[in-house]
């Protein structure tokens, strides 16, 4: 990569071959998986020339992978098999598992954890709920947008603005009719999540679901994460949402808790 690292370096000296490399991966997301050249060329700013030489060496080393037609890009194997190792390494993988199965037997309903990456939220342990619940996570890696889900307001109510508006300018796509694609209502909504210290999503990324979720922090104090129940609209109505939410807010301090953060008024 020597050559599109000196190539990089001419571009602008103020950003370095890492952050170059950055620029183009972040141009992917749930909602645009796959990229033109021209495409990433606009979204990082750089000539095209510049662009092309990025996917084709990022695509020698398994970061992207080109399609049959050759005319786009997409995230490659290697981010994966790299992703797998940064969340077994994670603390929160690691003490994950109680904490979920706790809050399942609780609610008596589905959980889900997911990690923000800065753009949406990766679930990383699963446990199924409904009247046939069972004590046992599992873990998964899956993706969903942070602006319609519990779990993806929870982390992004948290974020710094400059975050937020990130989030709002790679578009707020309507998943339902229910989804918040107004970028003034879906600040007031984060704004009511900070409040009230849970989210909920009513029915906004799939029909006839709700979920209650609530943010995870590090020792830092920074939102790295959320947890959630998950049910029907039938089965969570307001009153058991009002009893729920405070056992996934409760879930998710004793996560961040293990995690170092120190809640005030919680003796360490």
């Amino acid at each position: 990569m020597d050559a599109v690292n000196s190539e990089a370096d001419k571009d602008s000296g103020a950003e370095t071959s890492a952050q170059k490399m950055q620029k183009v991966l972040q141009c992917f997301s749930v909602l645009e998986r796959s990229l033109s050249v021209s495409e990433i060329a606009e979204r990082t700013g750089m000539p095209r020339s510049t662009a092309h030489r990025w996917c084709v060496s990022l695509r020698e080393i398994g970061f992207l992978d080109q399609d049959h037609t050759r005319d786009e890009y997409r995230l490659g194997l290697s981010l994966l098999q790299l992703g797998n190792t940064v969340l077994s390494s994670m603390d929160l993988q690691k003490q994950q598992r109680p904490i979920v199965e706790s809050l399942t037997q609780a609610s008596q309903e589905g959980v889900h954890l997911g990690v923000f990456d800065g753009i949406s939220m990766v679930f990383v342990s699963h446990t199924p709920g409904g009247p046939l619940v069972r004590n046992n996570s599992t873990t998964l890696v899956e993706s969903s947008p942070c602006y319609c889900t519990s779990v993806g307001k929870a982390a992004l109510a948290f974020q710094p603005a400059p975050v937020v508006q990130r989030i709002i300018d790679m578009g707020l796509v309507a998943y339902t009719r229910n989804t918040i694609t107004d970028p003034d209502k879906l600040r007031e909504e984060l704004r009511i999540i900070r409040e009230r210290g849970y989210a909920l999503n009513n029915g906004e990324f799939e029909p006839h679901t709700r979920c209650i979720g609530a943010p995870i922090r590090n020792a830092s104090g920074k939102v790295i994460a959320a947890i959630s129940v998950t049910g029907t609209s039938k089965r969570l109505p307001d009153s058991r949402v009002k009893n729920i939410a405070p056992l996934v807010v409760q879930h998710a301090d004793a996560l961040s808790i293990q995690l170092g953060y120190r809640i005030r008024g919680v003796a360490s």
